[in-house]
């Protein structure tokens, strides 16, 4: 109803970039959208992130995440972004009102993390990030399929975004690259190939485990994979009582208390893409604030 204009759309005053997929389950979307924040803010811009707060509470007011929120009332993704972006970050249940409260409190271009679909929110720029080893699946729409929509949705986008420099879905392609552990109370970092050879629980509560679970073995880790649902929790202590590292991907994270002892560790993700990409990205994106 949104996209035929039988219901109209709220707007605020400023361009807002929406970054979201057409499948269930994880593409890498949160990443690219601290990752765009982050860019964003190194160009001497004012961004701003919001979000439904998926695994909190619902916010049914605009609510300012800061990195010690608390993940059970607005959403681990949320506070991940607190802590990795330097720009503000908000949560409500309307990102059409969370975008409204931020622009108000002086930004000047709005992400949304996810909401593609969220079409009660008019949008100036739409990233669709696709997992480029899955794909679009079978094709199909949910139940029968992954999908949130149509295929042909693609061709309406601004900027297709692949996860796998190697896939061939077309579109601009990055990886989320892991190479180094920090304890879960800050006081140590390491390179994960110092694990290299050691057996360790992997913990990833995200939509797609299996490619947190390949990055530690390519540097040369024993993995045993520890069942998490997605944006939910496992008991720490009982982990710990195997005796090994437990090593956590920056989601899972957030969830715990940074004062939790023991061999608890955490792996920042760093977005690779080409340089002509990211250019071409972060300029398309800039242009959008040159607009009068």
């Amino acid at each position: 109803a949104y996209r035929k204009g039988w219901v109209r759309s709220f707007s605020v005053d400023a361009p807002v970039v929406i970054v979201g997929n057409i499948s269930v389950g994880g593409t890498g979307k949160t990443p690219i959208t601290g990752w765009l924040a982050q860019s964003l803010a190194n160009a001497g811009r004012r961004p701003a992130i919001v979000s439904r707060g998926y695994g909190g509470r619902r916010q049914s007011l605009p609510m300012r995440v800061t990195p010690h929120s608390d993940p059970g009332e607005v959403g681990d993704e949320p506070v991940m972004l607190a802590k990795q972006a330097e720009c503000p970050v908000w949560v409500c249940i309307d990102r059409a009102g969370a975008a409204r409260r931020a622009v108000a409190e002086g930004a000047e271009i709005v992400l949304s993390d996810d909401g593609l679909q969220h079409y009660r929110m008019a949008r100036d720029f739409e990233i669709c990030v696709v997992d480029g080893d899955r794909g679009l699946g079978n094709g199909r729409l949910l139940p029968a399929g992954p999908l949130r929509e149509s295929s042909r949705r693609l061709r309406e986008v601004d900027e297709v975004l692949v996860q796998g420099m190697q896939s061939e879905f077309p579109g601009l392609k990055f990886e989320l690259r892991i190479d180094r552990a920090v304890r879960l109370d800050g006081a140590r970092e390491r390179p994960l190939t110092a694990f290299a050879g050691r057996r360790v629980l992997a913990l990833a509560g995200v939509g797609v485990p299996q490619r947190f679970h390949a990055a530690l073995r390519v540097c040369g880790l024993d993995v045993e994979p520890v069942p998490a649902p997605d944006h939910g929790r496992v008991s720490l202590e009982s982990l710990l009582k195997r005796g090994l590292p437990v090593i956590m991907t920056a989601k899972d994270a957030v969830k715990y208390p940074d004062t939790a002892g023991g061999d608890l560790w955490w792996t920042p993700a760093r977005v690779y893409m080409p340089e002509s990409s990211r250019e071409r990205l972060l300029r398309r994106v800039l242009a959008l604030l040159d607009k009068d």
